[in-house]
């Protein structure tokens, strides 16, 4: 069943017209994604069917009486709520319900010698009980829970929404949409500021919903675990491919190469004819200039084709100005602290030369600190970094917190290498799309992807045997992180890489560091052989990359006690949340009894089930108190 539709979608601001002619369907429980080079108009797509932007013309139909859940790139969260209050708000309506059951039994109990009440309010106590399972009410405080937990915000769980960072909030906000449910989901960005363990609980998360999703993601891994149909805005117009991102690119390749084969065989037809005629036309002939006519009407009721047009894209390379020793880098008992915070301790690195590592973990653990420890930018608290011979260190900051603002674009790159010429340095910038004018533009007004094009130019144009690259793909469209990850597959260097874009990953990386409290850990491959070891349980290929036996031997026994803790929790969890399930079933038994009439017939009958009925609600607020109890020492 289709839920929405949309039909030549228009949409201009001034000037600038975004969407030309969009149109697409959405089916009832289909996940699509949503593609197209930056400033394609994808956010305007979604903002027009989200009701945030109208269209200027075209037309949206929705199922009628469908609920849309929209997350912004910027999420908008004000509240002086705790972060659990703001998701807990959600189930409002079945905490309402809660206090009017139990409102309810009060009633049926004061009720006894009043049949036709009690008749009455037992039959509102069934409304009642089946419209509390229908909302989650006996599992939604775990349902809480687990999306604190699965978007890392379980420790801050008891702080004000308002003081937590721009990405916490956008992750807050994701939370609450997801817990209401809707029939349509619309995701903008959804995996910005997610580290690899929230994004693959989304992964799992939607794997579950219900409904029908419409997602926005540079995140190729993303989408390819999420999406089973593509729509890519490509010049104001939405053309549509069944299957999920690497499909869409193997189709949407394809397409453009028959499309653009089509046309230039046209053309040479086109060329044929046109020489055709000016031969007979040379002639001059009766005969021949009425089979040069005869050609021309033929020509011109010709339907020609467009010539198939592809948004820009970056094309560069990375080249070496010299080669570096066999060991590249070496580090010793490298550790950083901020306060009591410890980031890391006792790194032992050792890079060789043409290594491609990516370096992964949790959000926080330190590890574009460890960059700035490695190109100077920050001091180590203890600990050795050695460089080996002929190490030339290109640093990309995710932040591009070096270029100046204050400048132009093309002062920007030219007062770096003022050796070059102007022509050179525009050529260059012209690589990264910035043609014309566009070199005149202040950094300061640059979008991110923008500025991070500036930092790639730089970048190339130092021509380091050594990048140390900190989330290069975050900005960057999809189109342009394919092109980045063929110019690192060429590049003759050493690479380092923090990254938490998987597809990218697997493009580029033979190793892949994971950096947690306790050190490094090696593992050989790229991401898909990683989480293929991890989910066997196996060692680490390098376990000592960071680590001292000790530190193993610590990790070890802590992570079997973690694993251990948290089996014991499941069981208990379980126990708890059956015995809870199997005495309302009692109770509901008692008060299908309790509300026959006939029962109360039976004085000493009718005071046994009362007590009955009192004995099981005060086991069930038990159970539910050491339900709480397990989550509050388990959060």
């Amino acid at each position: 069943m289709i839920i929405l539709a949309l039909q030549g979608v228009q949409k201009a601001f001034g000037t600038n017209v975004v969407l030309k002619d969009a149109s697409l369907t959405l089916q009832e429980g289909e996940r699509m994604g949503l593609v197209g080079v930056n400033g394609s108009g994808k956010s305007t797509l979604m903002k027009i069917i989200a009701g945030a932007e109208t269209a200027d013309d075209g037309t949206v139909n929705m199922q009628k009486g469908m609920r849309i859940g929209y997350l912004a790139q910027t999420a908008e969260l004000d509240s002086e709520q705790t972060v659990r209050d703001v998701l807990e708000e959600v189930f409002a309506p079945v905490v309402a319900i809660e206090a009017e059951m139990r409102a309810t039994e009060n009633e049926m109990a004061a009720a006894a010698d009043d049949p036709e009440l009690l008749s009455r309010l037992g039959s509102r106590y069934d409304y009642l009980t089946r419209e509390f399972e229908r909302g989650n009410g006996y599992g939604w405080r775990s349902t809480v829970q687990g999306v604190l937990s699965g978007l890392g915000l379980r420790d801050h769980q008891d702080m004000k929404a308002s003081l937590l960072s721009g990405g916490e909030r956008t992750r807050l906000c994701l939370g609450r949409m997801l817990l209401t449910e809707p029939d349509l989901l619309l995701l903008d960005e959804p995996t910005n500021h997610l580290d690899l363990a929230s994004i693959a609980w989304l992964e799992s998360f939607l794997a579950g919903f219900r409904g029908a999703v419409l997602v926005i993601s540079h995140d190729r891994y993303f989408m390819d675990h999420v999406c089973g149909r593509m729509a890519e805005l490509l010049l104001g117009t939405v053309e549509c491919y069944d299957g999920n991102y690497t499909e869409y690119m193997r189709k949407r390749t394809a397409v453009y190469e028959a499309r653009m084969k089509a046309w230039e065989m046209q053309q040479k037809e086109i060329a044929h004819q046109k020489a055709v005629i000016a031969t007979y036309r040379r002639f001059n002939r009766e005969k021949s200039i009425r089979l040069a006519e005869s050609r021309e009407k033929r020509l011109e009721k010709m339907e020609l084709l467009d010539r198939p047009e592809e948004e820009g894209t970056i094309r560069f390379s990375f080249g070496c100005r010299r080669r570096t020793g066999d060991d590249v880098l070496m580090t010793e008992n490298l550790g950083k602290s901020f306060g009591e915070r410890v980031l890391f301790s006792e790194l032992k690195l050792h890079v060789r030369a043409g290594d491609r590592i990516a370096l992964i973990g949790d959000n926080g653990t330190g590890k574009s600190t460890l960059f700035k420890c490695l190109t100077g930018e920050m001091k180590p608290d203890r600990g050795v970094i050695r460089w080996g011979t002929g190490c030339d260190i290109g640093y990309y900051d995710q932040h591009q917190a070096g270029l100046d603002e204050r400048k132009s674009v093309l002062d920007e790159v030219w007062d770096r290498f003022p050796r070059m010429e102007q022509y050179e340095v525009r050529g260059a910038l012209g690589m990264f799309l910035f043609t014309g004018d566009d070199v005149f533009m202040p950094v300061s007004t640059l979008s991110g992807g923008e500025k991070g094009r500036v930092a790639l130019t730089e970048l190339m144009l130092k021509k380091d045997n050594i990048l140390l690259l900190d989330e290069p793909t975050n900005h960057l469209d999809m189109d342009s992180r394919e092109v980045l990850e063929d110019a690192l597959k060429e590049f003759p260097g050493t690479i380092i890489s923090i990254s938490h874009d998987r597809y990218f990953i697997n493009r580029f990386a033979e190793k892949i560091w994971v950096l947690s409290s306790g050190g490094i850990d090696e593992y050989l491959g790229n991401y898909d052989d990683y989480y293929e070891k991890i989910h066997r349980e196996q060692e680490p290929d390098g376990a000592t990359a960071g680590m001292t036996r000790t530190a193993i031997e610590k990790e070890r026994k802590k992570t079997r006690e973690e694993e251990k803790r948290r089996k014991d929790y499941k069981e208990r969890l379980k126990k708890t949340e059956t015995e809870i399930a199997e005495a309302e079933k009692r109770l509901a038994g008692i008060e299908k009894t309790m509300s026959m009439p006939d029962i109360y017939a039976d004085p000493a009958k009718a005071a046994e089930l009362s007590r009955a009925y009192e004995a099981e609600t005060q086991r069930i607020n038990a159970l539910y108190e050491e339900l709480e109890v397990l989550e509050a020492e388990n959060g």
